[in-house]
């Protein structure tokens, strides 16, 4: 063969080792989850919408400034996002070495409302005021306990499936839950921090048995105790300020005047709704019918201008946000970003639930914010920060990816 001859073959052998290495080399690519970057801007924007619907009345009343809510909502939302795409970008293990910190800080934060730090609002002292910031640190806990717990969970290994371990894990979130219910009077928030605790204990121990059987007997404890109030408390009566919270979700009617007034005007604005609702800017319910409706009773305002439908398509929304957190726990390159995501998702899970069964009057009042919709800037600043979290866990996952063969 001659020298073109041989040339010739060495180029074919080159170009079908080549095509062999294409097809075989798979080559890693990093992740990153724009659809839960989506679903986000989506929920931000509706709320946005929603509230200065909702408060376009009372703030023009108040503040002679109709944007008032949803100009400070804005710029807040925004700058969060900003903040969420920036904490994305930062590897989250280095959370790791400021659990203890974190976990301190939280408790710290949460006993100084009691002093002259703390702020009163709306009969409630909940919130730290220091110069122009002011912010609810029982917000912070709730962050706190699902980076600490899964933390724990990490280090604690095979030692998780003992009696002991679930003991201390409990022992840590039910100390933050009971600081921010004796510190700050908010039983809402120490429910939601149990409640992580509670899930995120049923994620990591393999023996879901013993949780079964917990839940059954609380279950069947908490109707109980429903029944026995029912029958033998006269509505009329005042008890004791938790105990009338139950009165009055199961006899809204007889306290119409007082503390049932918000729970039947929601649900008359849920009912005048309909199925399509009044329209975008036509509810009659939010000219003062339905206190603080930019809070925690947005979800009935929903209902009355986008109907049913409207409210069905925020749940669906919900869904898929939580739907690409499971996704990310599923794939999370290492069990502590597994455990955060979980955990994160938990948190969104509980105060989606426990906001729409407070407004359909299907559980007490608890004064739960509807995540990204409901007013308030302590919420969206640490909802978005979680979501920051969640997006850094994202970015770390990796994906094997075959090559398009030539």
């Amino acid at each position: 063969m001659d020298k073109t001859g041989k040339s010739i073959s060495v180029l074919l052998h080159g170009i079908n080792s080549s095509k062999k290495k294409q097809k075989t080399r798979k080559p890693k690519t990093d992740y990153y989850d724009y659809s839960l970057v989506a679903v986000i801007i989506l929920l931000t924007c509706f709320g946005l919408i929603m509230l200065y619907s909702t408060s376009a009345y009372i703030a023009e009343l108040d503040y002679n400034d109709d944007m008032y809510y949803f100009k400070k909502q804005a710029v807040i939302s925004l700058v969060c996002l900003i903040a969420a795409v920036l904490i994305s970008k930062i590897d989250y293990h280095v959370l790791t070495y400021f659990t203890t910190v974190l976990y301190g800080l939280a408790i710290l934060l949460m006993l100084l409302v009691r002093t002259p730090l703390g702020h009163t609002s709306h009969g409630a002292r909940r919130w730290l005021k220091i110069g122009p910031i002011q912010f609810q640190p029982a917000e912070v806990a709730k962050i706190a306990v699902i980076v600490c717990l899964s933390y724990m969970i990490v280090k604690m290994g095979k030692q998780i499936k003992t009696l002991k371990a679930s003991m201390v894990l409990a022992g840590m979130g039910g100390l933050l839950g009971l600081i921010a219910y004796v510190g700050t009077d908010n039983l809402s928030t120490a429910i939601i921090i149990c409640g992580i605790t509670a899930g995120m204990i049923f994620i990591a121990h393999p023996d879901t048995k013993p949780f079964l059987i917990i839940a059954v007997v609380g279950i069947v404890l908490v109707i109980g105790l429903v029944f026995f109030l029912y029958a033998t408390v006269d509505p009329a009566s005042s008890g004791s300020f938790r105990i009338k919270r139950i009165l009055v979700w199961l006899h809204p009617e007889a306290y119409a005047s007082g503390d049932g007034y918000q729970t039947l005007q929601a649900l008359y604005a849920i009912g005048s709704g309909g199925l399509l609702g009044r329209g975008l800017g036509n509810s009659i319910q939010k000219l003062g019918n339905v206190p603080e409706a930019q809070n925690d009773m947005i979800f009935s305002i929903v209902c009355e201008e986008l109907g049913i439908l409207g409210g069905l398509i925020v749940i669906i929304l919900f869904a898929y946000l939580l739907y690409r957190l499971f996704f990310i726990a599923q794939n999370a390159p290492d069990m502590f970003g597994s455990l955060m995501v979980s955990g994160i998702f938990i948190h969104i899970a509980l105060q989606v639930i426990l906001n729409i069964a407070v407004v359909l009057n299907i559980m007490p009042n608890t004064g739960v914010t509807l995540p990204f919709i409901s007013y308030g800037g302590t919420s969206i600043l640490f909802l978005m920060s979680e979501m920051g979290l969640a997006l850094s866990v994202a970015r770390q996952i990796k994906f094997q990816e075959a090559e398009l063969l030539l």
